[in-house]
């Protein structure tokens, strides 16, 4: 019902925000729903625009790769391919070796989304390879002594967890690796420290549960149970029959 109100001719939820299309992607196929008939409406089709997509910055670039991904899923005639947004991922790491929503210094939050679109193509593509091991230096060594990471809003809860999905993402381990554990404390002791006694997450340590924080460190979570299960990545929903 949603996405038959909402969208539009040219099968978008948003006229600027081409997530909007990408997370409601990513979870019908969860489920095992059919995103080319939702109500009639292909929701891939609203992704077969560069222009578009562009328009979210980096953020609609990494999530839209994510999403056509999750079940290999075949993208709809138009100016998009894979490799035009792997491309486009690439070109927008920084110099220092992570990726930014804005400015030239790296983020831990948007480095680790691009580790999770990016990570498909490790091993496969050797751009794809040298700029995600460039990362992971990178991320190394900017983590705290507590082993958490700081970005443009402080050191939150949603750094460790799009870090730790990225990592996960990759095969790596988050709580063993030894490039991510500082004075003994890993990377996912670090975001139990987050955790709301109860249920839930805190965006800060000094905050309260948050709606964002717990939706992230929940998969975050999910993402590391899955690699410890020896299961796909997160949004690898190959193992997913769709109805």
């Amino acid at each position: 019902e949603y996405v038959k109100n909402n969208i539009d001719a040219n099968g978008r939820l948003d006229e600027s925000k081409s997530t909007e299309n990408a997370r409601v992607i990513l979870a019908l196929t969860a489920i095992g729903k059919d995103v080319t008939n939702v109500g009639g409406y292909n929701l891939l089709k609203g992704l077969d625009d560069m222009s578009y997509i562009r328009k979210q910055g980096i953020n609609g670039l990494m999530w839209a790769l994510i999403a056509f991904d999750a079940h290999d899923y075949e993208i709809p005639t138009g100016d998009v391919t894979r490799e035009k947004l792997v491309q486009a991922i690439l070109n927008a790491q920084v110099a220092d070796g992570g990726w930014a929503l804005n400015g030239n210094a790296g983020d831990p939050d948007m480095t680790g989304m691009a580790l999770q679109a990016l990570s498909p193509y490790y091993g496969k593509n050797t751009a794809v390879t040298a700029a995600v091991d460039k990362a992971l230096t990178w991320l190394s060594g900017i983590q705290n002594k507590n082993g958490s990471f700081s970005g443009n809003e402080g050191t939150t809860s949603e750094s460790l967890a799009q870090v730790i999905t990225g990592l996960t993402a990759l095969g790596i381990n988050p709580e063993t690796d030894s490039r991510f554990i500082k004075n003994g404390v890993s990377t996912v002791d670090a975001l139990s420290k987050f955790y709301v006694d109860g249920g839930g997450f805190k965006h800060d340590l000094t905050s309260g549960q948050n709606m964002m924080a717990t939706e992230q460190g929940y998969y975050a979570l999910v993402s590391y149970y899955r690699l410890l299960q020896g299961k796909s990545a997160l949004y690898d929903m190959s193992d997913v029959t769709i109805q």
